[in-house]
């Protein structure tokens, strides 16, 4: 090489920024991310910023070395089913799965790619995993409740509401972790005075007009269990319970800010900034399998006093004071 074709050569060099340089230097590994709530879903939006903060702190930074690819299924198992099937062509090094609908719909497309589950209730008893310590295969994660839950929803409920002798369930269609969850309030309800009625649908639609068939009775109450499609319809759900004057427990805290009654679950924020840990793992290259599923240890009950007051209801001072969070 001629010493001014050298000397050109360096300066083009020289002129591109270090950063840049890294970049080439280092390996973009790639993570697909099932979501399973609508892109405009501010609570899937924050989640998701949490997620990305905790692997940032472990030295994964989108557009460095990590290519983050997400898609949006709004609860629609349609959708979950196209996306899996595009983020597993894009041959991601990790697949994040968030609940259990996007979970079936990532393993039913591959056994091989590493995949952390979030926000999964009963990863064993669905069949993803045959053991919580030891899960095998391709997939670990965090599940996010138990189904002892579903008694703790009915009993706070009738501690707010003690009139409500008859409880209305909103469940997902083929959701088998809300199925569990029922038997288990099942089991619960006759020494909480409280008959229960399954809803189980499947879209918005659905959840409206059973809301309004069973606020023509008397003495009702409404709980609803955790799914994505409640999640799709926070708001739906709460406007039909507050237009039926029904008081009504919920699984997560952004339905009571959404202006639910009170709500007690698992602190979601907290939940996710678990997952991060288990890619970083994954991704310096240790196996799913090995990692064992972690149950959360943070779980927060928020009161609606607004709420409580627009419905007449007198909370008990035992219960205000167990309360994480009071919205006034």
């Amino acid at each position: 090489m001629r010493r001014r074709d050298f000397v050109a050569a360096l300066g083009c060099t020289a002129a591109i920024p270090v950063a840049t340089l890294a970049q080439q230097g280092e390996p973009t590994r790639r993570i697909g991310v099932l979501m399973s709530v609508a892109e405009n879903d501010l609570e899937g939006q924050r989640r998701l910023t949490v997620f990305r903060e905790g692997l940032h702190k472990l030295g994964w930074t989108a557009g460095r070395n990590i290519q983050i690819d997400v898609r949006w299924a709004a609860a629609d198992r349609g959708l979950m089913r196209t996306h899996a099937v595009e983020l597993v062509r894009t041959a991601p090094d990790v697949i994040l799965a968030v609940s259990p609908p996007a979970l079936a719909a990532v393993q039913q497309q591959t056994r091989t790619i590493p995949t952390v589950f979030i926000q999964v209730g009963d990863p064993v008893g669905s069949g993803f995993i045959p053991s919580l310590s030891k899960p095998g295969g391709n997939i670990t994660g965090f599940t996010n409740f138990e189904f002892a839950m579903g008694g703790k929803w009915l009993g706070l409920l009738k501690e707010i509401a003690p009139s409500a002798t008859r409880v209305l369930v909103i469940l997902m269609a083929d959701h088998a972790v809300n199925a569990g969850t029922y038997r288990a309030m099942e089991a619960a309800a006759p020494k909480l005075d409280a008959r229960l009625t399954p809803a189980i649908v499947r879209d918005a639609a659905e959840i409206e007009r059973a809301i309004d068939a069973f606020a023509r009775r008397s003495n009702v109450g409404l709980v609803v269990l955790q799914n994505p499609l409640a999640t799709v319809q926070t708001k739906l759900i709460v406007r039909s319970a507050a237009k039926h004057r029904i008081p009504a427990i919920y699984p997560f805290r952004y339905f009571a800010v959404a202006g639910g009654l009170i709500s007690y679950g698992s602190d979601l924020i907290n939940l996710w900034q678990l997952p991060a840990s288990y890619v970083d793992r994954i991704l310096k290259g240790e196996r799913p399998g090995d990692l064992p599923v972690q149950a959360p240890t943070k779980f927060e009950l928020v009161i609606n006093l607004n709420t409580a007051k627009a419905l007449g209801l007198t909370v008990p001072p035992m219960l205000l004071a167990r309360a994480d969070d009071v919205i006034e």
